[in-house]
């Protein structure tokens, strides 16, 4: 043992681990954030591109997708950044990675969906998905795993209904999927 390191008596042990739990609680209800904007931003594009597409003659009918993507990224770019220095835990850095790599991959199928002039929703409802189940998976919290459930339902839903209801589809998973488990997370006690 080096002469640098510390020995803790079973009261700093008990209270390291218990400051740590608490930490990783924090950090894991902070999260919630970012589903209750996500969702709000999304279900709100979802469905006035709907609207736009369906009820008007308006060419630019899909603007709100990007608006929101590029409000949202600012947004959560600066949440993160401003987040403490120290006060990461591994399942937040986790989860921080997992959906960088989500919201890269969305842009690609949107742009592979538009390219081969096809409604991207179906595979952005299976990324959604896939997100939003390995966060309720690694955090534990069953409302996020019905929520990704509800997504991957959604999406093999969505091959069997016509390009304009989709939009609608996406509108009801984000709303099921990350809004009602971001408000429980938020409020929960025990997550």
């Amino acid at each position: 043992m080096e002469a640098n390191e510390m020995k803790l008596d079973p009261e700093q042990s008990l209270r390291i681990i218990t400051d740590t739990i608490a930490k990783t609680k924090d950090n894991i209800r902070a999260m919630s954030s970012c589903f209750l904007l996500w969702g709000w931003l999304i279900a709100g594009a979802s469905v006035l591109f709907y609207v736009l597409h369906t009820f008007t003659d308006f060419r630019l009918y899909f603007i709100p997708f990007p608006v929101a993507v590029v409000s949202g990224g600012v947004w959560t770019l600066r949440y993160f950044r401003g987040m403490k220095a120290g006060t990461e835990t591994w399942l937040n850095w986790f989860l921080k990675q997992m959906w960088l790599t989500i919201g890269i991959c969305f842009l690609l199928v949107v742009a592979i969906s538009l390219l081969m002039k096809q409604a991207p929703f179906t595979y952005t409802l299976l990324l959604g998905g896939i997100g939003t189940m390995v966060s309720g998976l690694v955090m534990r919290f069953k409302p996020l795993i019905a929520g990704g459930i509800l997504f991957l339902l959604l999406a093999l839903g969505s091959v069997m209904v016509n390009d304009a209801a989709k939009p609608l589809l996406q509108g009801i998973a984000v709303l099921g999927g990350y809004l009602a488990p971001g408000y429980l997370l938020k409020y929960s006690k025990t997550a």
